[in-house]
């Protein structure tokens, strides 16, 4: 059966809020009226919708790797070993991923930015109460961190749909390059704020703290100020209608690019979230058996320049890595349709050597190992925004946010939910003694898996390039039968499709 979409309420509606052209002199004013007639949402707006969805994102990271940032701090107060600690990576992966496909299901059907708003005040509320754990309580810590999950679910699986509502083709490009810049940022920041805070005041759980409030404002500015688009709207696809949840994951099933380089992309989330939670730690045990740092002085506070070092590095790379990715395949797609696929599998295929020389260095050279990291991250970031714009490009408008989460939950439970604690356990099992050089030996064997991972990930994305031109017509082209049940190319549509996209 067809489903369509109500226009009756705000919440069930989603296309409720969409803005009609206003009367407007000049040229300039015809233009904005076409495009708001268009999406429902005006020029500006559009762009502060981006920018609010930008600023959400930055939060989402910044609050994931707050902890990664005082991991050292929080292992000593706690006494746990790696594997548990890698564990609080590992629980609230699970609880994003595993929930990520009932927010596909209603981002493709309800309000979107009512399910953001709700999701990301429970996110902000967790956090805050995760900030308050008592030394006795690991598991206490365990479970908030799982419920922060359930609050980025709500975001991360929507949030590209509204901009590929806003934008096409090169416009779309570069605000998802501006949207995902974000997670670099936001990721270094979290290593920054988080190990300078818990250094000013001598207590990790003041760390926590700071993001929930910076997520009230988010709400608000959600609430306040975005309008829901219409699906689809901006490529000529409104007469798109829902097909049924078993429908969209049967074809998203067959869409070869759409799986191969959702697979790519779990060598992604499996290397960025070993190094995510590990990377500090490993800098900071490199140190401590080099006698260049002392060991931790007591419960409450370690050495965190390790962390600021590498929340700067992340924060650098991360936005030279987004924008060469985006740049090189903007420049290799007009002479080869195949180049996002091919400049993935590129940036995978170059990080792996400079992350294992990374490993490889720690012991005899920080300098070095700071520099190989930097090379490493540069060219593992170059697949953010690409990987997102492929998604969008082969995937029809009304089955986007499911896609996003099959994608979010295959790439999570594949990659980084297993991987952070896959390496602490490696480590807790390759400890021969509880010394300072196993500490660090230990941790170093494990990270070692980074390297075969990522190079397997970018044969993926080779694979992809082999079905990247087939599978994006076909989507350009689709039209859904009466029964929702078949895909039925048409020329003609996909012509209107471009002559659209160029007016807009």
């Amino acid at each position: 059966m067809v489903e369509h979409t109500s226009d009756s309420a705000p919440f069930f509606s989603s296309d409720s809020e969409a803005e009609g052209p206003e009367d407007h002199d000049g040229a300039a004013a015809q233009q904005q009226a076409e495009e708001e007639s268009v999406s429902g949402v005006s020029r500006v707006r559009a762009v502060l919708t981006v920018l609010i969805l930008c600023y959400i994102n930055l939060l989402n990271y910044m609050d994931r790797f707050t902890v990664a940032g005082v991991l050292p701090d929080i292992e000593h107060y706690f006494g746990i070993d790696d594997g548990k600690s890698g564990l609080l990576q590992t629980v609230f992966i699970c609880s994003y991923m595993f929930l990520a496909p009932l927010f596909g299901y209603m981002g493709d059907r309800y309000n979107r930015k009512y399910i953001m708003s709700v999701g990301i005040l429970f996110w902000s509320s967790v956090t805050l109460a995760s900030s308050y754990t008592p030394k006795e309580h690991f598991w206490a810590l365990l479970l908030t961190r799982g419920l922060v999950g359930v609050g980025e679910a709500s975001y991360s699986t929507i949030a590209p749909t509204i901009i590929a509502d806003l934008y096409v083709k090169e416009k779309r490009t570069n605000m998802l390059s501006i949207f995902y810049f974000a997670i670099p940022v936001g990721s270094g920041l979290g290593y920054i704020v988080g190990s300078q805070v818990s250094a000013a005041t001598q207590n990790w759980h003041s760390a926590l703290r700071v993001t929930p409030g910076l997520g009230l404002v988010a709400v608000l500015l959600l609430i306040f100020v975005v309008k829901e688009p219409r699906r689809g709207a901006v490529e000529a696809r409104s007469e798109l209608h829902q097909t049924s949840w078993l429908t969209d994951l049967r074809e998203l099933s067959r869409n070869c690019s759409f799986m191969l380089s959702t697979f790519g992309f779990t060598a992604v989330a499996f290397v960025t979230g070993s190094l995510a939670l590990w990377a500090p730690t490993f800098l900071f045990r490199a140190a401590v058996f080099a006698g260049t740092k002392a060991p931790c002085e007591d419960e409450a506070h370690c050495s965190t320049s390790d962390s600021v070092i590498f929340g700067v590095i992340t924060v650098v790379t991360g936005v030279l890595g987004v924008a060469s990715g985006v740049q090189v395949s903007r420049l290799l797609r007009k002479k080869n349709p195949r180049a996002d696929p091919l400049v993935c599998a590129s940036g995978l295929l170059l990080s792996a050597p400079f992350l294992f020389l990374a490993n490889a260095f720690a012991e005899t050279s920080t300098a070095a190992t700071y520099v190989f990291i930097f090379f490493g991250e540069t060219f593992l970031s170059m697949n953010w925004a690409i990987v997102a714009d492929i998604l969008l490009y082969v995937v029809v408008p009304t089955r986007r946010s499911t896609a996003e989460a099959l994608q979010i939950l295959v790439s999570h439970l594949f990659g980084d939910a297993i991987s952070p604690y896959l390496i602490g356990r490696i480590s807790d099992s390759m400890r021969k003694y509880d010394s300072y050089l196993w500490q660090f030996r230990s941790l170093q064997f494990s990270l070692m898996l980074c390297s075969f991972v990522g190079v397997v990930g970018g044969a993926f994305f080779l694979a992809t390039a082999m079905f990247i031109e087939k599978d994006r017509s076909r989507a350009e082209s689709y039209v859904p039968a009466a029964d929702g049940r078949i895909d039925v190319p048409n020329s003609g549509r996909a012509a209107r499709v471009s002559v659209s996209s160029v007016l807009i």
